[in-house]
């Protein structure tokens, strides 16, 4: 019998509803149970796929090719339980859905409502494919109040009903703030929020209360009393060195003992935390440091770049050092050429992120140059790969004017629109000028990789599977060229038609993959690219 967590948020956004989720099914999983985790997001996008970094940070993709929340990485990470198609949802696609439905008679005439047909849709959601779970844990997102939410409100209000009390429990993320003038913590925020709550008809079962300092026993005691809780059940969540020690916070505060209890669950005992403590000591107790250059277009917005943050910082545990992360925007290279040695000299290795659009380009191919030339460690990533390709035409190739179409027109298209590739449902074509959303090279592909390659003995592997998120692919028609300039295509699609990764063998370790391998990384489980990469910041460190 599956069980569902319906987790919701107010006061203010930006608690950490995601992380709070994320480590509340590992510490599930830690007692022995099975979890999914999924994301109802209230905005009328069909998904974030076509929405600006500086809105809503980066764009998860999944497997299967969903374009995601960035939460889900937070789920996957936590969890290992691979993010899928089913695991996110938008007003967009529910609108979307229910008026095709409505323009094909499905209705057969009725009229079509938020209750019952939008209701049902979410409420259908939350329940398909759960075969096998013990939980199954749904985020909702914004806060509570706010008007594009109350549909996924209601679905969640009748589904307690449909279900009962024994198989949902509500969880309920507010803020507890500190005011300096009269030296307390103030609980007021967190009973207003309760009485938006339960004036939707939905009673909390858990709260979970963010505070910059110890909740103290009184104040713990009034919440319980005012928002009509167990006192055991009000959880005190407070700041963590790394989000990585949240899921410990959280297991001694009570949160999954205080879940498990909602249900009438056994909650003896401790989850098994062994896991989460080694990463802990690994992040605490680091035996060296190394400084990596991130050099993008988004870097005004951490969470633009949240899973190759978090992809770096495993690099770290895996080789236990400190991974101290500088972000430098590309465009500063396209100002003063002497900028670029000022801010990438002090860099124990370089990486060229993904991004889309022509700013900073120039930037970062002069990271490339610099990187190829002072043979510091080099990772590109999507475009930071092409943006490889084009600076060795260019420099080592003799094709002066290599560039992508992706900025315009060129006699020399070392990057170009893919048009088809292969899948699983068979032959994808795409136009240049179609829809951009959902329209991409989306989700995991096989990729063949060189037996004799420095990626191949990275994977230990010579067939992988990586998940993709690009419209435009460098050009095999210049692999011939490329190679003789000294670039080795290592990595190619099965069927030997897309470049997915590239190396120069005369270098200690410079790499550029199609792909977004940060996408996979996990702190328990490291991407060996990640891994491999902070292994040779290590070394370039001792050469400094």
């Amino acid at each position: 019998m599956t069980r569902f967590i319906f987790i919701t948020g107010g006061v203010v956004s930006s608690l950490g509803k995601g992380l709070m989720a994320a480590s509340l099914a590992a510490l599930l999983q830690a007692r022995g149970y099975k979890v999914r985790i999924r994301k109802f997001d209230p905005y009328l996008n069909v998904d974030p796929g076509t929405m600006s970094p500086y809105q809503h940070g980066e764009v998860y993709v999944t497997d299967d090719g969903a374009e995601t929340d960035l939460d889900l990485g937070h789920y996957e990470r936590f969890t290992g339980v691979p993010a899928r198609q089913s695991d996110n949802i938008t007003s967009g696609r529910i609108y979307r859905d229910i008026i095709t439905k409505e323009r094909r008679g499905d209705y057969l005439g009725a009229t079509v409502q938020v209750i019952p047909h939008v209701t049902n849709e979410i409420k259908q959601f939350a329940q398909d494919d759960v075969e096998g779970l013990d939980f199954v844990l749904c985020e909702i997102g914004g806060t509570v109040g706010d008007i594009e939410s109350l549909p996924f409100m209601e679905a969640l209000r009748q589904l307690r009903n449909d279900l009962g009390r024994n198989r949902t429990c509500f969880v309920h993320l507010t803020l507890v703030p500190y005011i300096a003038a009269a030296g307390e913590l103030k609980t007021k925020p967190t009973q207003h929020s309760v009485r938006d709550l339960t004036s939707l008809g939905i009673q909390p079962d858990v709260l979970v209360c963010r505070c910059d300092r110890p909740l103290p026993d009184g104040e713990r005691a009034k919440i319980a009393l005012f928002c009509n809780v167990p006192k055991h059940h009000v959880i005190p969540a407070l700041d963590a060195s790394s989000i990585y020690e949240v899921p410990i916070q959280y297991s001694a505060a009570g949160l999954d003992a205080a879940v498990l209890d909602s249900f009438d669950l056994p909650n003896a005992g401790m989850p098994d935390l062994r896991r989460w403590s080694d990463i802990l000591d690994r992040l605490q107790n680091p035996e060296g440091e190394v400084t990596i250059g991130v050099v993008g277009k988004y870097v005004g917005l951490a969470d633009a770049y949240k899973s190759l943050n978090e992809a770096l910082v495993h690099g770290g545990i895996a080789n236990r050092v400190k991974v101290n992360i500088r972000w430098i925007d590309a465009e500063l290279f396209e100002k003063d050429a002497g900028d670029i040695a000022l801010a990438l000299e002090p860099m124990n290795a370089i990486l060229v992120p993904g991004g889309f659009g022509e700013r900073g380009s120039e930037g970062k191919i002069a990271s490339v140059k610099f990187a190829r030339e002072r043979k510091v460690p080099y990772f590109g990533i999507c475009l930071g790969m092409q943006m490889a390709c084009i600076e060795g035409a260019r420099n080592t190739a003799g094709i002066v004017g290599a560039s992508t179409t992706e900025f315009g027109p060129t006699d020399e298209p070392v990057v170009g629109l893919i048009t088809e590739w292969m899948t699983a449902e068979g032959l994808q074509k795409r136009e240049a000028g179609g829809d951009l959303g959902g329209t991409m090279r989306l989700g995991a592909y096989e990729a063949t990789l060189a037996g004799n390659s420095h990626v191949a003995s990275v994977y230990g592997a010579t067939a992988i599977q990586e998940r993709h998120r690009h419209r435009y692919e460098v050009n095999v028609h210049y692999k011939p060229a490329l190679e003789a300039g000294g670039m080795v295509f290592s990595g190619m699609s099965p069927d030997g038609a897309l470049p997915e990764i590239v190396e120069r063998p005369d270098h200690p370790w410079f790499i550029g993959v199609q792909f977004h391998p940060e996408l996979k990384s996990k702190p328990f489980d490291p991407h060996p690219l990640f891994a491999s990469f902070i292994e040779a910041a290590v070394k370039q460190s001792r050469l400094v």
